[in-house]
């Protein structure tokens, strides 16, 4: 009886008495499990340096690489010596022209030179005055462009082997006079050497003292790589955008001797990097007898098929009057654009034709290599 008394005494007190303590003890709890989970989420976010911008955590950067690193040109043909790094040109990239053509992988662009009865820029023609077709097949001119409005990309590339040094100080000087009358405010050229191997001597830039600092400096070399001189640079211009017009100038004696690429390999480039190229020749032998012209040759062929022009000096006194005429060039070409129909089978080569009016001569690339479907 005593016990039935007691016990709804210890009912009524200890109840009371465990839940005073128990609600802080949760809330205690609860907050510093959240804080531990807090400061392993933020641990485990910080441990991991590879994770892109917008997935770091607020007041971390990603960590920079490793020291020397430098990417890799894709697929070489040959060894390759990457540009050192510099400061960016401008705050700003060049910006795209108004009126320019957008991108579609149907499209096909083609750049027309023009010259008329006197072998000069024939500038003003309307759209009437051409004719194109492909594989024969006559195409609708969807956009013309009689003075295109495209900013260039320029790879000047000079042949430093030994077979060329005779008047290799001459190059040098119309190289650097030419450096300064063609770029333009949204232009961009980077000056490449090549001898056995292939040297990117700076970035793309307008800044026309570090282009020509760059060409004064370029130092004597042995063996010609010229397969892989256009190869590699047909691959980088290939990376500096759709919207912009791609040339290849390539001084050079054509005495091809230590290319890792081989002919076929170079033109795909050129063609799939819409690349015009510009040769210009420099024979200290006249005579082809004794001459390596498989070089030359061979330029002529790549040069022809992406629309370019190849020139003959018959003395470096004439390197200024050649550089002006591409310059010139340069600044009166027509665009036109259409989408092919019949289309190509994928990776296959299409060849172009484009006709003109009595009197005048067109220059442009004679075939394209079919994209992806």
């Amino acid at each position: 009886m005593a016990s039935c008394l007691r016990h709804p005494q210890v009912q009524k007190v200890h109840p009371s008495y465990l839940m005073i303590p128990q609600a802080p003890r949760i809330s205690i709890w609860w907050f510093t499990s959240l804080a531990l989970f807090a400061g392993a989420f933020l641990a485990e976010a910080q441990e991991k340096p590879d994770r892109p911008p917008w997935a770091q955590p607020s007041g971390t950067q990603p960590q920079p690489p490793p020291p020397g690193s430098q990417p890799q040109p894709p697929t070489a043909p040959g060894p390759m010596i990457p540009a050192p790094q510099q400061a960016p040109d401008r705050a700003k990239e060049p910006q795209t022209p108004k009126g320019t053509i957008k991108v579609n992988v149907n499209l096909v662009n083609v750049l027309v030179s023009v010259l008329d009865e006197n072998k000069r820029p024939a500038p003003n023609l309307p759209k009437e005055a051409f004719e194109i077709l492909e594989e024969g097949v006559p195409q609708k001119i969807e956009f013309f462009e009689p003075e295109t409005k495209l900013p260039l990309d320029l790879a000047l590339m000079i042949d430093a082997s030994m077979s060329a040094h005779i008047d290799f100080q001459y190059e040098r000087d119309a190289a650097t006079r030419f450096i300064r009358q063609v770029l333009r405010p949204d232009d961009r050229m980077a000056v490449f050497s090549f001898d056995e191997t292939v040297t990117q001597r700076t970035m793309f830039t307008e800044r026309v003292q570090t282009l020509q600092e760059a060409v004064a400096k370029i130092p004597d070399g042995a063996g010609t790589s010229i397969y892989d001189a256009v190869m590699l640079g047909s691959q980088a211009l290939e990376k500096r955008g759709s919207e912009r017009r791609r040339v290849i100038i390539l001084v050079t004696d054509g005495g091809e001797t230590t290319s890792h690429a081989d002919f076929e390999a170079a033109r795909r480039a050129a063609l799939r990097g819409e690349v015009l190229l510009y040769t210009i020749l420099v024979r200290t032998m006249k005579s082809e007898n004794g001459r390596n012209t498989a070089g030359e040759h061979a330029l002529q062929t790549i040069t022809e098929t992406t629309g370019g022009a190849m020139f003959f000096p018959d003395s470096p006194q004439e390197l200024p009057i050649i550089f002006d005429r591409i310059d010139a060039e340069l600044r009166t070409q027509y665009r036109l654009a259409y989408y092919p129909y019949p289309r190509g089978a994928a990776n296959t080569y299409r060849k172009i034709e484009v006709k003109m009016l009595p009197g005048y001569a067109a220059r442009h690339r004679t075939a394209y290599l079919v994209g992806a479907q």
